[in-house]
């Protein structure tokens, strides 16, 4: 049983997020994928990777020019795939092992071990052999029992679901199934038991915005689970949605703005081009990289403006291409880009040690 204010954080952060899920449930549609990312994007960036989302809308359509924006593409994939599982009730080896498979695929080193657990030893930090490591993790003939114990845990309801979150989190960190990737699995961990619990029923909760805000002490009290000390990771976690939840409610409100400001912009041309620049103004909506198979799917096929419209949206400031070939181009809702920066920017800083 958690200590009384422990238990009554875990009380306000639950209830928190359970009614800010159940307010911004009918725009989740849209919502969901631009949390996801942000989540996704934070996560990679505590195990160093970096890139902006200009980067990661260009790795959304094939150009691999840096490994990171890869990555994150992949990191978002996986989160998703997690929640969705962990939706229909359960959190399972095959969940993980496929969220894995995903994550790691297009990894130039770990590739050929995506979606399986790790066959060799491993370990956190030191150099080439584990003498000088900050952490040994079980040897890997213990990894498939040692996760068998997790997924039983993770199968309970009898727990507090965010206490639950954070102890399989932390718990996972220290078993350290795979060869690599498993920070962000781990992390993606958090909303899927958030989702299987049902505290959250749409929301994806960035709560890696607010982890890395300290990296240190995130690392630190992943060390100090590992010595039996649990409240403190507990404690972490619950902070962080705490603050995740004040900044995506603030986000959502900017988004509002967003889309009342281009709703004001006033068009050129009549009839069909100004119903089909409408039409493409709702796919941003919902995803704010739009891609070339994006505006096939929401405009009929070879309307002689279509370029036309999207250059009269770059004209307006609504888009911005970050592709120069000819063909298979993206471009990015410059707009909304800039409010998941500053989503997950707002969140750092309030999360961040001293911060009040």
């Amino acid at each position: 049983m958690a200590p009384p204010d422990l238990a009554a954080l875990l009380t306000r952060a639950t209830d928190r997020l359970v009614d800010l899920d159940r307010r911004l449930g009918d725009r989740t549609a849209a919502f969901d994928l631009l949390l996801a990312r942000t989540e996704a994007v934070s996560s990679s960036r505590i195990e160093e990777e970096h890139a902006t989302l200009d980067d990661y809308a260009r790795a959304l359509v094939g150009i691999r020019a840096n490994g990171s924006a890869t990555a994150m593409v992949g990191a978002t994939a996986a989160l998703r795939g997690m929640i969705t599982a962990a939706g229909r009730g359960s959190i399972t080896e095959r969940s993980v092992l496929d969220a894995h498979a995903v994550l790691m695929r297009d990894d130039p080193v770990d590739g050929p071990a995506a979606g399986q657990w790790r066959r060799v030893q491993n370990w956190i930090g030191g150099g080439v052999c584990p003498r000088d490591a900050a952490y040994v993790p079980p040897p890997a003939d213990d990894v498939p029992a040692a996760m068998a114990d997790l997924f039983a845990f993770l199968a309970r309801d009898d727990v507090d679901a965010l206490a639950q979150a954070a102890i399989a989190h932390a718990h996972f960190e220290s078993v350290h199934p795979f060869t690599d990737g498993n920070g962000r699995i781990g992390r993606a961990l958090v909303n899927a038991v958030l989702r299987r619990r049902g505290v959250t029923t749409a929301l994806v909760v960035p709560v890696a915005a607010a982890l890395v805000a300290d990296r240190a002490g995130y690392f630190t009290e992943l060390e100090r689970y590992r010595d039996g000390a649990v409240d403190g990771i507990v404690a972490l976690t619950a902070r962080a949605v705490g603050v995740v939840c004040d900044e995506v409610e603030f986000a959502a409100l900017r988004l509002d703005e967003v889309e009342h400001d281009r709703s004001a912009v006033r068009p050129t041309g009549h009839g069909p081009r100004v119903t089909h620049r409408s039409d493409l103004l709702r796919v941003l909506l919902a995803d704010p990289v739009l891609t070339e198979a994006a505006v096939s799917a929401a405009l009929p096929a070879d309307l002689p403006w279509t370029d036309a419209v999207i250059d009269e949206l770059v004209g307006a400031g609504v888009l911005r291409p970050v592709t120069e070939r000819r063909r298979d181009r993206a471009w990015v809702a410059a707009d909304v880009l800039a409010e998941l920066d500053a989503l997950a920017e707002r969140i750092r800083a309030a999360a961040a040690p001293g911060s009040s």
